[in-house]
């Protein structure tokens, strides 16, 4: 029986001719990411197991993202171990201010993750960089700790879904709505510890920045990773950032699939992830009239070159409405500089936006954003569980950056037809 991407990749990295699902095995790493959350614990944790060193200084990747600038007295703290740990062991890819932007599209953006590598990463959505070719997985500190002192982990290997793509979007319509839709079809435990692969004609009409989002998203589906068949969109991206060799695999074709789901892309409308889960979607024009307080655009899924282009084309010439705050985010110091020459944070702006620095902050309910009691907010992010940016009785509808651009306008959840 053939092999999978993924299985491929994590054959390679074990050293092995071959692999099956359900398989353990132990991986060597071409990288280990962590933030200003997650590092600290795994700090610690190294310095509890005895370890003095790091398995190699160009190869761990320390992000500070979530709660940077400092919001209080305990992320200066978070931060301050991070740095000095950095500094101990000479890291060569630490991002602090003025250096720094979220994590998952930073380090694409700066050419640390290739197609064929083998990455980890203590933040659940390190699945991103499946979308460049590579195996890359979210775990937790303890194993980040072990991976940036031994530059291996262990891992089970995953049965796949082929997700077999054609079409070509719509109107208004982008990755997020493709990932949303397919969570809304298979449910939140759909595709749980398996991989998610994507193949197919369509993919020729998803660009880079679509697939980000959608890889980004896998872990959504309780996916183990997302990974997408590398193409000239995937090289022509990597051209001029990645500066190493690196390999493309290719699935067999008897590779082993638990299920086939084919997804076409031409029937995917503008999709809404109602509260509190994202399998709860429904189509835009399913939606109803859903007030809101909150608007945000950015995050690791959705704060890009393309989503603030989205939003801008929206936003620009109209005004934010008088009951809503809306607060637009550029995942990257070089996507914010990026706007500002295009004019894009002047248009924000004088819609009545909030532009914030690089950060996570709203996502998770961390700062810059923090829903009240009640509260609804429409949000390009991930997540919209139970208290995910605020008070528990808060609600996050996940939108992709067009869709929350209009309702930021309108005042209620809306088409972006109803403000062009």
């Amino acid at each position: 029986m053939g092999m999978t991407m993924t299985q491929k990749i994590l054959a390679a990295h074990a050293g092995l001719e071959s692999v099956k699902a359900g398989q353990l095995i132990m991986a060597n790493l071409d990288l280990v990411l962590g933030n200003d959350i997650t590092t600290p614990v795994a700090v610690n944790e190294m310095e509890k197991a005895g370890f003095d060193g790091v398995f190699d200084k160009s190869k761990i990747a320390l992000v500070m993202d979530h709660f940077v600038p400092n919001k209080d007295l305990k992320a200066a703290q978070n931060c301050k171990q991070c740095r000095t740990f950095a500094r101990k062991f000479d890291i060569d890819h630490y991002y602090d201010v003025g250096d720094m932007g979220i994590e998952h599209a930073l380090l694409p953006e700066k050419g640390l993750v290739a197609a064929g590598e083998c990455i980890i990463g203590a933040d659940s959505h390190t699945c991103t960089y499946g979308a460049l070719g590579a195996f890359s997985t979210g775990i937790g500190s303890t194993d980040m700790a072990a991976g940036m002192a031994t530059g291996q982990c262990w891992f089970k290997v995953p049965e796949a879904i082929k997700f077999y793509v054609t079409g070509e979007l719509g109107e208004d319509v982008c990755g997020k709505d493709v990932i949303l839709h397919i969570i809304g079809q298979i449910g939140v435990d759909g595709a749980l510890y398996k991989s998610m692969e994507f193949s197919g004609p369509g993919l020729k009409n998803l660009s880079i920045d679509d697939r980000f989002t959608i890889a980004n998203m896998a872990i959504e589906a309780g996916a183990k990773n997302g990974i997408f068949a590398v193409d000239e969109i995937t090289t022509e991206y990597m051209k001029g950032r990645v500066d190493r060799e690196y390999t493309i695999y290719e699935a067999d074709e008897d590779a082993e699939y638990v299920q086939t789901i084919e997804v076409n892309l031409s029937e995917i409308k503008p999709t809404v992830a109602f509260p509190h889960l994202p399998e709860n979607t429904r189509t835009i024009d399913e939606v109803g009239d859903v007030k809101i307080d909150q608007v945000v655009i950015g995050s690791c899924t959705n704060g890009r070159m393309s989503d603030m282009e989205a939003a801008y084309n929206i936003l620009k010439g109209k005004k934010v409405h008088k009951d809503v705050r809306c607060i637009v985010i550029p995942a990257t110091q070089a996507i914010y500089m990026e706007c500002l020459k295009k004019g894009y944070l002047e248009a924000f702006i004088e819609a009545g936006c909030v532009v914030s620095t690089p950060t996570c902050g709203p996502c998770l309910g961390g700062y810059m954003g923090i829903l009240a009691e009640g509260e609804r907010c429409i949000s390009t992010t991930n997540r919209n569980f139970v208290g995910r940016m605020g008070h528990v009785t808060s609600e996050v509808y996940l939108s992709n950056p067009a869709v929350a651009a209009a309702s930021a306008i309108t005042g209620k959840i809306s088409s972006p037809k109803e403000v062009k």
